[in-house]
């Protein structure tokens, strides 16, 4: 069982009230077991962090990222961070940009599916 602070409960309950755009287009076709017969959680507290979607048996992180994610900042370090952390919990973590749902959902399921084969 993957730990996570207390406080992050009430925050995650939130995020899943506020989705993004691209978050409710993955999460259309993850949720539901869509996905190879695999449950996925969205907005999942683990550790410090919240990620945007997990996989339990799969021991799978979805993360979306926004433009925010690129600008060579604060952000990429904190990302790297976090997968770093989730790495060490023995999660693979898949990243893709919010650009990759928008134009190319088809390749982003597909390596999803491959991560839950």
């Amino acid at each position: 069982m993957l730990r996570y602070e207390s406080r992050l409960k009430k925050n995650a309950r939130a995020l899943r009230g506020s989705m993004t755009e691209t978050e409710v287009i993955l999460w259309s076709r993850l949720r539901g077991r869509q996905m190879n017969d695999v449950r996925f959680l969205r907005q999942k507290p683990i550790g410090k962090y919240i990620v945007d979607f997990y996989c339990p048996t799969k021991k799978l992180v979805i993360e979306l990222d926004g433009g925010q994610h690129y600008d060579g900042g604060e952000s990429v370090r904190r990302d790297k961070e976090r997968d770093a952390f989730l790495e060490k919990e023995g999660l693979i973590v898949l990243r893709f940009t919010n650009t990759d749902i928008r134009t190319n959902l088809n390749r982003v399921l597909e390596k999803i599916l491959d991560s839950v084969k």
